[in-house]
């Protein structure tokens, strides 16, 4: 028989640590990994034929749910074309004017094949438009792996505790400061750009707080620094245009994934046309990519993108925040407290014994996220079919293709798995 063992046996014979991504091992919970066969809307299923109602959903890529029918349709017909040409089509223009259209600031963008792909070359490019060596990341947000930005990150380096990796010379972090998330710092002429989660979801959820984005803005422009906004989590999850339609603040270049390849491997980066000049060919700033703009991703992107709109992202923002206050309440009525912070259809949870505030920054986040409650809950959850990601430093992703007995079903576990994790620590 099949196995979630037996394939977690296999792949560590031929896979480092037996996962392509640290933030899917089990190693901060303990445990085996199952091993999904496949997905269908709000659920993914096991190669051992269990299925969960999944709210991991591909890191938040899956804003339609698992193999939405018109998804595979356009991709049905979009492979019958052909997989990749190394050559220009017409679907990277589509996806490229839908983004356009929709995002304040954002009037060009060049697209590539992940997420740390649009951050490096967004930096990149910043570096290359204002002569400038120096960037500013804030402490705990994830950027994705390249070496200058893995310094102090969220996610998957949080949850192995390392405070970043081996491999990367003390020269590639040499000119990356690091900040606290919600304190805008004093910058000076060295600073070629910020980078910064609009929304910090890789230290489970954290929320700007009084007017940071805005204030973040002003100090940007009052050194002539450009600021990034890496949307790779919240652009067209957060909102119908994202961060800076969500909050009013606009910035000089854009980094998206996820959404955008409707559950394909995808990445980009824009912003004004000014800035975009600087790339090549057009300008002196080199990147490339083989796959960048791949047919099949954008097709699927493209599909998405039509099928949400203000209506859509209302629906689901109000959804979950009722969602969010009935978790705090089951899970305080089984013996524990929680917050479950949210922004947008954003969602987190943190669990504490004791009355606390949801966190601010990376410093009161990781206090609450290395606590041993997330692990007991993290397997009660598992085993009652809720599918969570395995690690606190994660949140919880609600799709449109979650329905109300799926989150009802969800709170009666939660109440279950918060009253045995209460009884174990």
């Amino acid at each position: 028989m099949s196995t979630n063992q037996s394939w977690f046996d296999r792949a560590l014979a031929v896979i480092p640590g037996g996962v392509d991504s640290p933030v899917r091992s089990f190693r901060s919970v303990g445990g085996t990994p199952y091993t999904v066969a496949s997905g269908s809307g709000a659920y993914v299923t096991d190669v051992e034929g269990r299925t969960y109602i999944d709210f991991v959903q591909s890191y938040g890529a899956s804003l339609l749910g698992h193999a939405h029918p018109a998804v595979v349709e356009r991709l049905r017909q979009a492979v019958s074309d052909g997989t990749t040409f190394g050559a220009p089509t017409p679907g990277e223009v589509l996806l490229a004017e839908l983004m356009t259209e929709r995002v304040p600031g954002l009037e060009q963008v060049r697209l590539v094949s992940s997420g740390t792909e649009a951050v490096m070359s967004a930096v990149r490019l910043a570096r290359g438009f204002t002569g400038r060596d120096r960037i500013l990341k804030f402490d705990g947000c994830y950027h994705g792996h390249s070496d200058g930005l893995l310094v102090a990150g969220g996610s998957g380096v949080a949850q192995l505790g390392l405070p970043g990796s081996v491999g990367v010379t003390a020269g590639a972090v040499a000119d990356t400061l690091v900040a606290p998330y919600n304190r805008v710092p004093t910058l000076d002429d060295t600073v070629a750009a910020v980078i910064v989660e609009p929304v910090a979801a890789n230290m489970n959820l954290v929320t700007p707080r009084g007017g940071f984005l805005a204030r973040l803005r002003e100090e940007c422009d009052r050194v002539g620094a450009l600021l990034i906004f890496d949307e790779v989590i919240t652009g067209f999850r957060l909102d119908v245009a994202g961060a800076a339609s969500f909050f009013g603040v606009t910035p000089d270049l854009y980094c998206f994934g996820k959404v955008i390849g409707g559950g394909l491997p995808v990445g980009a980066f824009g912003g004004t046309r000014e800035v975009m000049s600087v790339l090549a060919p057009a300008g002196p700033v080199y990147q490339a990519g083989t796959l960048s703009g791949n047919p099949l991703a954008t097709a699927a992107g493209a599909e998405v993108l039509r099928r949400v709109g203000t209506k859509e992202y209302e629906y689901l923002s109000a959804r979950v925040a009722t969602f969010a206050a009935r978790l705090e309440e089951v899970v305080r009525s089984a013996g524990l407290v929680a917050r479950a912070p949210v922004q947008g259809p954003l969602l987190g949870l943190y669990l504490s014994h004791d009355e606390f505030l949801a966190p601010e920054n990376f410093e009161q986040a990781q206090r609450l996220c290395d606590n041993g409650l997330y692990r007991p809950f993290f397997h009660a959850m598992l085993e009652q079919g809720i599918a969570l990601a395995p690690g606190a430093y994660e949140i919880l992703f609600v799709s449109l293709a979650h329905s109300d007995d799926d989150l009802e079903r969800t709170l009666e576990a939660a109440a279950v798995a918060a009253r045995g994790a209460a009884a174990r620590s």
